[in-house]
């Protein structure tokens, strides 16, 4: 009988507390797609380049050989008006903005992009204009 108190009061923990992510961590993640889409749509390409992962930044200088300002500014991103609805798992969080994916990982730092531009293939991985190395 005790086995089976403890696994009902389990359940009953698990159903009250939920088992999303905390809203902290999707509003963090639905800041940082915000303010990177912001960015884009400015123009501010230094201040997304800010926002992109660490190991993202290095794989786009080094493929277009050019610093990641001017390397993202030739990379033709489409630009969202707002985030349409944040997934997050863990340090990983999926974020959908007008017709594109953005994919963040959450750092000491906060939250940052490490693939954008990305559209579904169906049962394929999703094909992304800027991804980390």
């Amino acid at each position: 009988m005790p086995v089976r108190s403890l696994l009902l009061v389990s359940t009953a923990v698990v159903l009250a507390t939920g088992c999303g992510a905390p809203a902290a961590r999707v509003d963090g993640a639905r800041d940082a797609g915000r303010v990177f889409e912001q960015a884009l749509s400015a123009q501010d390409f230094p201040q997304a380049c800010a926002l992109l992962a660490p190991d993202t930044r290095a794989a786009l200088e080094q493929d277009e050989k050019q610093p990641c300002a001017k390397a993202l500014e030739g990379q033709e991103l489409p630009v969202a008006a707002a985030v349409d609805d944040v997934e997050v798992y863990g340090r990983q969080a999926l974020v959908r903005a007008g017709g594109e994916t953005l994919f963040l990982s959450q750092f000491a730092s906060g939250w940052q992009v490490v693939a954008a531009g990305c559209t579904p293939r169906g049962e394929e991985p999703y094909r992304c204009v800027v991804k980390g190395g």
